[in-house]
């Protein structure tokens, strides 16, 4: 299936879990993939094995809680193709803990990466977006921005924040379509970042019936897919078997 031929997307966090999976999706449905991370030996591999099987990729190394590094990043997939089609808003960080474990550093780290870059990502992308009259900003939030969970109350809250930055901009443009996808639990390297020994045990017991990365991919392909006056607003994939 070739449906997304033609298509210019951007995917940060793209070296592993969601970004992954959703630059090895969208190149198989015809997409021409530009992929950022700060782990450009892992996305140098992706771009080799997605140009084996017959898709179209390249990367840089990319640092999204830079506002510089992520207008570079945009600015160099327009020099080379002239426009984008589509913003992936992935890159993502979850160290929880429980707020009196006072991981400070921890918390400035999310707002960094799970906030600011997804505001770097709009900012570089919205004034050339509404000039070619035409764009779609994916952004990937969490189950955790519609429910509050213990132990990740800074992770929540920024998760909450990315689903009002999405509602906020589909009210605000005309032009831009704008999707929020909601993933529960997924098999991907975010819960690694998990210092606090107790939520590490919890989350390992809650990630046993966790979503392949795939799933979530094919959800944002399917967005991506929809006709241009189509907004798919929000999308929650999560196991069926999913207590939350």
């Amino acid at each position: 299936m070739k449906d997304l031929d033609d298509k210019i997307v951007l995917i940060t966090g793209a070296s592993s879990g969601i970004g992954e999976a959703t630059a090895r999706t969208l190149a198989e449905r015809g997409a021409t993939v530009v992929l950022g991370a700060r782990r450009i030996d892992r996305l140098q591999a992706l771009v080799d094995d997605i140009a084996a099987r017959g898709g179209s990729a390249h990367a840089r190394a990319l640092d999204v809680t830079s506002r510089e590094d992520v207008q570079a990043f945009v600015d160099e997939a327009v020099a080379r193709h002239g426009r984008v089609d589509v913003l992936v808003n992935n890159a993502g960080v979850m160290p929880l803990a429980p707020l009196a474990a006072l991981k400070t550093d921890e918390w400035d780290t999310m707002i960094d990466v799970n906030i600011r870059g997804v505001l770097h990502g709009i900012a570089s992308v919205l004034p050339l977006m509404e000039r070619q009259g035409s764009g779609h900003v994916v952004n990937v939030s969490s189950i955790a921005g519609l429910f509050v969970m213990h132990s990740a109350a800074v992770y929540c809250a920024t998760k909450y924040a990315v689903r009002a930055i999405s509602e906020g901009l589909r009210m605000e443009s005309d032009t831009v379509r704008v999707t929020c996808v909601y993933p529960g639990a997924v098999e991907s390297e975010l819960a690694h970042t998990i210092t606090h020994v107790e939520t590490a045990k919890a989350i390992d017991a809650f990630r046993q019936i966790a979503l392949k990365p795939e799933a979530i991919a094919n959800a944002i392909a399917h967005a991506i897919a929809q006709p241009a006056d189509v907004d798919t607003t929000d999308i929650v994939v999560r196991h069926v078997r999913s207590p939350a």
